[in-house]
């Protein structure tokens, strides 16, 4: 059994705060949680470029008898994202010993840091919204969304060849929601069965047009008087998110960091002493870049 010290006293405090960190910011994260995600455990720095293959289109040839084959020669696209978000909170803890004797209290001071990066990558990823033009706008300003805007967006990611398996997403605003839950198609238990219901009762609706439906309060709303709603009906494809490892503290700094992983995300949680305050300092960080991949594979939804 290794012996007790203020070494492995320092690395399990920090392991401890990694295990917390990452269910934390995926669970407050709505658009990363759908969007294309490409991680791998390797380090980066800030400014790092990483090239994301695009499938190529090819052409189903009819051969004939005795024919030849028809060779291709596609091009493969590329699609490039640049970390250039280093995202990080930082918050101390007078007493860090109080940490481990009472766990719940961890979470009191991890939540807010978490949360600010998740709302930071969130904003992100939305702001992205004028990157899609390949597809004609739908809605209009000062607005309220309708059934046929709807429609209009589900045709148009059918039209650029979205494939049918392949789910599609409606991200909107609260006032949005508000609104389509006020369509008597959608919300009347007579029209639309325990759907109806639910939309009613519950006030989530799920489903719509072949639209799984989420609400952000980070949509982007641009101008005055009125306000145009920048909401997005997109497929994972469309848009990228890429995580990428920060490298460890250099050794002999007085800093102590772990990584926090699950899935496609990881983070790094460092701690380090700060004797102008007699405290712990925690600094969550990440390193990220997000893109749009596939242009034709979203379309704005104004309102």
């Amino acid at each position: 059994m290794p012996a007790i010290t203020s070494a492995n006293i320092a690395n399990a405090i920090v392991k401890l705060v990694a295990v917390d960190a990452l269910p934390a910011l995926t669970s407050n994260l709505v658009l990363g949680n759908l969007v294309n995600r490409d991680y791998e455990p390797i380090l980066a720095q800030a400014g790092d470029t990483v090239n994301i293959p695009i499938p190529p289109t090819l052409v189903a040839n009819n051969i004939l008898e005795g024919g030849a084959v028809q060779t291709q020669n596609p091009s493969l696209g590329n699609a490039q994202i640049v970390l250039n978000t280093h995202a990080e909170a930082t918050f101390q803890i007078p007493d860090v010993t109080k940490v481990l004797a009472v766990p719940d209290l961890l979470k009191v001071y991890m939540q807010p840091a978490v949360v600010a990066i998740a709302e930071k990558i969130e904003s992100d990823l939305l702001n992205l919204y004028a990157g899609f033009t390949a597809n004609t706008p739908v809605g209009t300003t000062g607005t309220p969304i309708t059934e046929a805007v709807i429609d209009q967006a589900e045709t148009s990611l059918f039209t650029a060849k979205v494939p049918v398996s392949e789910p599609k997403y409606l991200m909107v605003d609260s006032n949005t929601y508000s609104a389509m839950r006020q369509i008597p198609r959608f919300s009347e238990y007579d029209k639309m069965g325990d759907a109806g219901l639910r939309a009613m009762v519950d006030g989530s609706f799920g489903k719509i047009k072949d639209f799984f439906v989420f609400r952000s309060q980070f949509i982007s709303k641009t101008g005055s008087s009125p306000v145009s709603t920048h909401n997005l009906a997109f497929a994972k494809d469309a848009i990228g998110l890429v995580v990428r490892r920060l490298p460890q503290p250099l050794p002999g700094t007085g800093a102590i960091a772990e990584y926090a992983e699950l899935g496609n995300f990881g983070m790094r949680v460092t701690m380090s002493y700060q004797p102008n305050t007699l405290a712990q300092q925690f600094t969550v960080d990440v390193l990220y870049g997000c893109g749009i991949l596939r242009n034709s594979f979203g379309v704005q939804v104004t309102c």
